[in-house]
Order: structure tokens, then C-alpha cells, then sequence
């Protein structure tokens, strides 16, 4: 299991990330131990995911049982979690940057931390909002997680911005798609009322 030190740096790394602090990667080491490692960071976030799939499920309805939505779910956050590193890793070997691979899944793992309790917060505070800014408050969030995704790109491979919004898509885009068919198995639709 991680250790309180290994959390600390962690976050402070993810941080400096998103404040683009130039010693930023240096807070995760490029060694493939340090990559497994860092998805142990996964565990961490489960307990932010499943309160987010609560609030989530509060304003939808479903024609799945609970169980079911709970295996789904669950299944899907840790497909979500692993497919961008599998994709990236063939990109990184035609693009030779196989070398960095290590130190950016990780930074990208530990920048999820931090990311998932903004996530949290904000999403609390948006239920609480009326419609409009609180749909405003998401489109903010969600823009700042682009944004730190994009940076932390930059930063760790040294990609030019092009490069990091195609990353971007190749991370988002899957992610959209699995959601789709998710929320199509489960029976998802939004409460009316929400």
C-alpha cells in the first residue's frame, strides 16, 4: 500500500502540474516499478468514485438492479482507469517516447487524486446550485481537468499543445464511448424532474 509520504508527494506533484511548476515531474520517478506503483492510486480514488456515482444515480433512473449497476460500474471505472496507459503505450513506442512512458502514466494516475476530490466538491456544490450555474460549474470543472491533462502532457513528454489536445482525445473519446454503453446496458435516462 502507498504510504503517507508517497500520497504527500503525489499530490504535490499533481499540483505543481496544474500550477505548471517546472519541477513538477521530478516528483514521480520514470522507473516501471514507480508506473505500477502509481496505480495503486486507483484504490485511493474509488471511494470519491463511488460518491460521485451516488450523487449521479440520484438523478437518473435506471432499469438495472442495484447490483447490477454496482458490477457495471465498477467494472467500468476500472477499464476507464487502465485503457488510456494501454493506448498510450503503443503511442509512445512509434512516437519513441517509451522512455518517458513511466513517469507520465504515473503522473497522470497521481494528478487523478486531487483531480477526484475537485471533482467531488464541485459537483456537490453544482447539485446545489440552481440549473444553470450549477451546469456552469460542471462545464468549469470539466475544463480544468482538460486543461490538466493537457498541461501535465506538456510537461511530462514535452509535447507541443497539438500533440497533448490529440492525447486529450484519445484519452476523452473512449471514455465517451464506454460511458454510452454503459449508461445503454443499465437503462439510464434522466429523472424527470431533475
Amino acid at each position: 500500500m502507498l504510504s503517507a509520504g508517497e500520497i504527500a508527494r503525489g499530490i504535490q506533484g499533481a499540483i505543481g502540474l496544474l500550477k505548471r511548476d517546472p519541477v513538477a515531474p521530478s516528483y514521480f520517478d520514470n522507473t516501471r516499478e514507480a508506473c505500477v506503483r502509481s496505480f495503486q492510486v486507483m484504490i485511493l480514488v474509488a471511494p470519491l468514485h463511488a460518491a460521485l456515482m451516488l450523487l449521479r444515480y440520484a438523478f437518473v433512473t435506471s432499469t438495472a438492479d442495484d447490483l447490477e449497476i454496482v458490477l457495471v460500474e465498477t467494472l467500468r471505472y476500472a477499464v476507464e482507469w487502465t485503457l488510456f496507459p494501454v493506448l498510450f503505450y503503443e503511442i509512445a513506442r512509434r512516437r519513441n517516447w517509451l522512455n518517458r512512458f513511466p513517469r507520465y502514466i504515473s503522473a497522470l494516475n497521481w494528478v487523478n487524486l486531487p483531480a477526484m476530490i475537485a471533482a467531488v466538491i464541485g459537483v456537490v456544490l453544482a447539485s446545489l446550485l440552481p440549473p444553470v450555474p450549477g451546469e456552469l460549474m460542471r462545464i468549469g470543472l470539466q475544463a480544468l481537468f482538460f486543461y490538466w491533462f493537457l498541461v501535465t502532457t506538456r510537461m511530462v513528454l514535452g509535447a507541443t499543445w497539438p500533440v497533448a489536445a490529440l492525447l486529450l482525445i484519445v484519452n476523452w473519446v473512449p471514455s465517451i464511448f464506454i460511458s454510452l454503453i454503459v449508461d445503454r446496458f443499465l437503462g439510464v435516462a434522466v429523472a424527470v424532474g431533475a
